[in-house]
């Protein structure tokens, strides 16, 4: 369990807060809005009216005691990248904050963030992946070019084992996991062999995903 401090609860704070919850971590929610405070109550486990602009008004929250500070502001950048800054420099541990465009990473990056999350651009990666091939039903993406797909499994290797397949010396990928009707099946083995009604779970680098299965 962590100790959030979450701020902005638009849409996007909404749904984080109810993962949250979900998850059973404790969050401090902040909003300036009554209504949008009231209207996550159910799902945190306290919640502040306040200006997160104000240096005196984040003092008074110990932001030095949360595991981790979220900036969820997406319709005033100025009030986000000011939240951002005043966080590092109370002592934040660690401050994640949302960008709605290019340059608001960057300046994000520059003033206090230790990481940024961009929905829309990440969200529409994913579609434009997603949605242009038949074989992928999900995807994430790591850092330094690594990912991780979820895929059907291609007609040609139904029927053989990965060890038969020799994956990944071939391909230099690595089969994670093997889903069938929702279920994951963690103990791959070599002798472990594919079939048409799974998906597989399969971790590499971009470029040798693509390559392997012509994405």
């Amino acid at each position: 369990m962590k100790s959030v401090l979450l701020i902005g609860l638009g849409r996007f704070g909404r749904h984080i807060a109810r993962k949250l919850n979900e998850m059973n971590h404790q969050v401090m929610a902040v909003d300036r809005q009554e209504k949008r405070v009231e209207a996550a109550l159910p799902f945190v486990t306290n919640g502040q009216i306040g200006d997160a602009t104000n240096e005196e008004f984040l003092r008074s929250l110990g932001v030095r005691n949360y595991d981790v500070c979220i900036v969820a502001i997406g319709d005033d950048f100025q009030s986000s990248l000011e939240t951002t800054s005043f966080l590092k420099e109370l002592g934040a541990k660690k401050v994640v904050s949302r960008a709605a465009r290019d340059v608001h990473e960057k300046f994000l990056l520059r003033n206090g963030a230790d990481e940024v999350v961009y929905p829309e651009k990440q969200l529409a990666k994913w579609t434009a992946i997603r949605y242009t091939a038949d074989h992928i039903f999900d995807y994430i993406e790591l850092d330094d070019g690594y990912a991780i797909f979820e895929l059907s499994v291609p007609q040609n290797w139904v029927g053989k084992s990965i060890g038969n397949l020799d994956i990944r010396k071939r391909y230099n990928i690595n089969i994670m996991a093997l889903k069938k009707d929702g279920k994951l099946n963690l103990n791959i083995l070599p002798e472990t062999e594919l079939q048409s009604d799974e998906t597989m779970l399969v971790l590499g680098e971009m470029k040798s995903i693509h390559k392997c299965f012509h994405i």
